[in-house]
């Protein structure tokens, strides 16, 4: 009769049956989100806030389908468009300001293509927010460095960027609360806004409830640590982030983007 295993033996028998069905729970397992997106109180309103490293994340801009030129006109179509590439859609947001036609209403670069040239006409501030100056730029230079200016000093500074978006009014300027918002204005709306918090970490946010300009701004400025921050867009903006969905102003108020920031992964 054999002499009986040990029960080192036995505990080691078990460890090494148990690997295969280990591996195959951790490639079952969601992978971890790519991406830090958080709710932030900030005096008494909620905001979802997206950072993103343009080391890590690159963060593109789309505006129509490319072979067909359609629109893509909303996030979930361009998630879907993604997944047929064999990409995953981590982020995207509303990416500014636009005219009736659905085009941008001012400067629109995509990889490196100026589609919608700058716009420094300077309309009636009652007729929309682009007009309430001053409006500005979000760009990203081929180095991946980028930052957000008043459209006059990006014109200005003469680089050429790979990607960017105009819109307005700027939030903050060189720390400064845009002088034309009121502190205790009753225009109370959703918003987005962008800021490049360092040359490669771009920070978004959008109000989970109505706010009114000079509180979306002080946001950007005293909680968020923005020196130049811009306006996206009002009641239509959301954000979508992977694997917990939209957040911003309800569906029933979106209505179709023109362009839209997106950070991809492979599936």
């Amino acid at each position: 009769m054999p002499p009986l295993a040990s029960p080192l033996f036995h505990l080691r028998r078990l460890a090494w049956l148990a690997l295969p069905l280990l591996a195959a729970m951790a490639g079952c397992a969601p992978p971890a989100k790519a991406l830090d997106g958080e709710e932030r109180a900030f005096e008494g309103q909620n905001y979802q806030v997206v950072s993103i490293d343009l080391k890590r994340e690159p963060l593109t801009l789309h505006w129509r389908t490319p072979g067909s030129g359609e629109p893509f006109g909303d996030i979930e179509n361009l998630r879907q468009w993604g997944q047929k590439q064999g990409r995953r859609l981590l982020f995207a947001a509303n990416a500014g300001i636009y005219d009736g036609a659905s085009r941008p209403l001012g400067l629109y670069v995509e990889d490196g293509r100026t589609l919608v040239p700058l716009n420094l006409a300077h309309g009636n501030p009652a007729s929309g927010n682009f007009s309430l100056l001053p409006n500005g730029v979000f760009a990203i230079y081929p180095d991946g460095h980028a930052e957000v200016k008043t459209s006059a000093a990006f014109k200005a500074d003469g680089r050429k960027p790979q990607w960017a978006t105009q819109s307005g009014p700027m939030l903050v300027i060189d720390g400064q609360l845009n002088p034309a918002f009121v502190h205790d204005s009753g225009s109370l709306k959703w918003r987005s806004g962008v800021c490049a918090r360092t040359p490669h970490q771009v920070v978004f946010a959008v109000s989970e409830a109505p706010v009114n300009f000079h509180a979306f701004a002080r946001l950007f400025r005293d909680e968020l640590g923005c020196r130049d921050a811009l306006f996206l867009d009002g009641t239509i903006s959301q954000f979508y982030l992977d694997g917990e969905g939209y957040a911003g102003a309800p569906a029933f108020m979106v209505k179709p983007y023109a362009g839209i920031f997106a950070v991809f992964a492979p599936e």
